[in-house]
């Protein structure tokens, strides 16, 4: 499968990099910098990202490139970009104030692949706090901003490329141009990775790596699991073994409600009620990172001591997705890890079982759209993304019934109501979150001492960047009176209007 490699040098943009290539139906892998894989001839191309380092600093990011052929084509992007200059024995000297927002770019050679097809004069988005002052020997101008002499070069010869600016981000006008001359033009991609194409190749790989052997999988009944099941199910029918555990840490009434939608999808279904054990697990945790960790392994206790009822299962399966995996990881810089998912980062050393992920190649928005080739009920394919650990993580502080209770019976006048006011299909993800505080109220002609409840409503494509939802005043005034009339123990509801970055989309 052809493909395009991206070095991360710990750019809070290089997530958006890759989805700019995956809009070309190109696929593409994040890997860091200091961990490039093999080359094989299926590397049609490498991006070099951007980062927060400077090439000057003694401990600079220093790919090791000596494995990947000189016929290989390349774009260094603003970091990238001043290494290839740097690495080459050009000047790279600080600016006198951080570049940061919109440029006019100047292209000085309109027929170069990589400028082709791009006006004279365009806008562009710039964020360094270095610049190239001199291009080495061999290197050919191509485009300038006002303060930006060496804004995008070519090596002579060579298929090699810098620019300064980040093509990826919406601001830069003919960005996305640039990023399909390079990858479609220059590296000569088929942009045939669809998502047909994904459920064939995806199908016939789990054929070959799972054989004759059973699987056990987690169901959630969102759509990363479901899809999962699906993929699994085309490849090695009745040998998958699926298993919907009840953490304690689900919506109200979930549990009965998606044991029931799985009735008639084919699937060899067994709900498992453990959530004693999850909240048990659960005492006395407070740190989001190691409540997450909790969860993940609680689910892998589980799902070992079911698998074990099952006659040579030997793989576990999971709904991990894309994000999941580069969030997961560390790369120094922005992109450094925010958080470890129980999916890969919760599992003991000591599990009795293989892994096997199927959607670990994919966003958000690329599993809905394999849903839908595969027939999945759209009640499940556009159900709101749910966090893995659940509202384990939406319970700030530490986890016990009664809290979950509260943010299950808040929870569900939240997305009732969204449904009611025709609102839910127009968001991305909803819940509600219980705050580890409490304020003074008067309820009746009683003072009260209760709990905050916190609203959150984002639109987002694949959750590596979100934005808070305008709902309308009127819907709030109405739910935040449902929940503090609705719910005992909360006085207080307030609404989250912070986007991803800088916060993140949950608040665990």
């Amino acid at each position: 499968m052809e493909r395009i490699l991206i070095l991360d040098f710990g750019s809070q943009y290089t997530m958006l990099i890759a989805r700019r290539v995956r809009e070309m139906n190109v696929y593409c892998e994040i890997v860091p910098f200091n961990k490039i894989p093999a080359y094989d001839a299926d590397i049609k191309g490498i991006i070099l990202s951007g980062g927060p380092s400077s090439v000057r600093s003694e401990n600079a990011p220093q790919p090791e490139l000596g494995g990947i052929p000189a016929s290989v084509p390349m774009l260094g992007i603003c970091y990238g970009a001043q290494w290839l200059a740097w690495h080459a024995g050009g000047s790279v000297a600080p600016t006198e104030a951080r570049e940061y927002g919109r440029a006019v770019l100047t292209i000085k050679d309109s027929e170069d692949p990589l400028t082709k097809g791009i006006p004279t004069a365009t806008k562009v988005w710039m964020s360094h706090g270095d610049t190239i002052t001199g291009l080495p020997a061999g290197y050919k101008l191509l485009a300038s901003t006002e303060k930006v002499e060496n804004a995008a070069f070519r090596v002579e010869g060579k298929q090699i490329w810098g620019i300064q600016f980040h093509a990826e981000v919406q601001h830069s006008e003919y960005g996305m141009q640039m990023l399909r001359n390079f990858v479609i033009g220059v590296c000569g991609c088929a942009g045939n990775w669809t998502p047909s194409s994904f459920v064939e190749s995806t199908v016939a790989s789990l054929k070959e790596q799972l054989g004759n052997d059973k699987v056990v999988l987690g169901l959630s009944g969102g759509v990363d699991s479901s899809v999962s099941a699906l993929l699994l199910h085309r490849a090695i029918g009745d040998r998958l073994h699926c298993i919907f555990v009840n953490s304690g840490l689900l919506r109200k009434d979930e549990f009965p409600t998606v044991l029931e939608s799985y009735k008639n999808m084919g699937l060899n279904v067994k709900g498992v009620d453990a959530s004693q054990k999850f909240l048990n697990d659960l005492a006395g945790v407070i740190d989001p990172e190691q409540k997450r960790k909790v969860i993940g392994r609680a689910f892998v206790d589980v799902f070992n001591a079911e698998a074990e009822k099952i006659d040579n299962v030997r793989w576990l399966a999971q709904g991990t997705i894309y994000p999941d995996v580069i969030e997961s990881s560390s790369v120094p810089g922005a992109s450094q890890t925010i958080k470890s998912h129980h999916n890969v980062g919760g599992l003991p050393k000591d599990m009795k079982l293989k892994v096997v992920e199927p959607l670990r190649l994919l966003f958000k928005d690329e599993v809905r759209r394999v849903g839908k080739v595969l027939g999945l009920d759209p009640n499940i394919l556009w159900r709101h993304p749910f966090p893995g650990p659940g509202l384990g993580i939406r319970v700030l502080g530490e986890v016990t019934a009664e809290k979950i209770a509260i943010v299950q019976e808040a929870d569900k006048i939240f997305i009732d109501a969204l449904k009611r006011w025709n609102l839910y299909d127009k968001v991305w993800q909803a819940g509600a979150i219980l705050l580890p505080i409490k304020s003074v109220g008067v309820m009746g002609d009683e003072r009260s001492y209760e709990n905050t409840i916190a609203l959150r409503t984002v639109n987002s494509v694949d959750g590596m960047t979100a934005d808070w939802v305008q709902l309308p005043y009127d819907f709030l005034a109405e739910v935040s009176d449902a929940i503090i009339r609705g719910v005992k123990g909360v006085n207080r509801v307030v609404y989250d209007i912070s986007s991803k970055p800088p916060a993140t989309i949950e608040w665990e």
